[in-house]
């Protein structure tokens, strides 16, 4: 009887121990930032085929903390040009993305440029996802030159940026006359 019980103890630990490696701590809050705006195109494409800058292609998947995938979250992005320019007349670089059924995401864009009021390239997210809380975040990029190569020692020189773990690698692809940027970018939600 003892082994029955030391072997049913063994087995509920391992089920406990392969839980708490889907248990998953939610994305970060950032600054909204002072550009956001409502009612953004529901598009996966920010730029246009003529837009200068490195083409970025960028894509994730939705949780919860539980590891569960959350569907149809409400994933709001903005970003400047490649110049660091925020387009308020219209939406340019602006979209309104869900995410499928699986929790996934993607859209294409450039890689935004620099501003005057802030050190750090980033995009802006906004989530919603129906009993869930929203997530205010911003996703920051490894190659940025503010970080000179260690994000891990540098990611605090943006006094905007309080954690390292919204700075995500930045992989290239294509030949050298045509790179691509491609970053992922997992969101993590609290449920209410």
């Amino acid at each position: 009887m003892t082994t029955l019980c030391s072997s049913s103890a063994t087995e509920l630990i391992a089920a406990w121990e392969e839980r708490e490696k889907l248990v998953r701590k939610p994305t970060p809050w950032n600054e909204l930032g002072p550009f956001y705006k409502k009612r953004a195109p529901q598009t996966a494409s920010l730029q246009a085929s003529e837009d200068p800058g490195m083409p970025l292609s960028v894509s994730g998947q939705v949780f919860d903390v539980r590891g569960e995938i959350v569907p149809g979250a409400r994933i709001e992005v903005w970003q400047t040009d490649h110049l660091g320019h925020y387009d308020l007349d219209g939406y340019r670089y602006r979209a309104t993305l869900m995410s499928d059924a699986r929790g996934k995401y993607f859209f294409d864009s450039v890689i935004p440029g620099h501003y005057p009021d802030r050190v750090c390239q980033h995009i802006h997210y906004l989530v919603s996802a129906n009993g869930h809380k929203p997530i205010t975040t911003q996703l920051y990029f490894a190659t940025d030159l503010v970080f000179e190569g260690d994000p891990d020692r540098n990611y605090n020189r943006d006094p905007v940026l309080l954690s390292r773990e919204l700075v995500r690698p930045v992989v290239l692809r294509g030949d050298p006359k045509n790179v691509f940027a491609d970053v992922n970018f997992e969101l993590v939600m609290e449920r209410l």
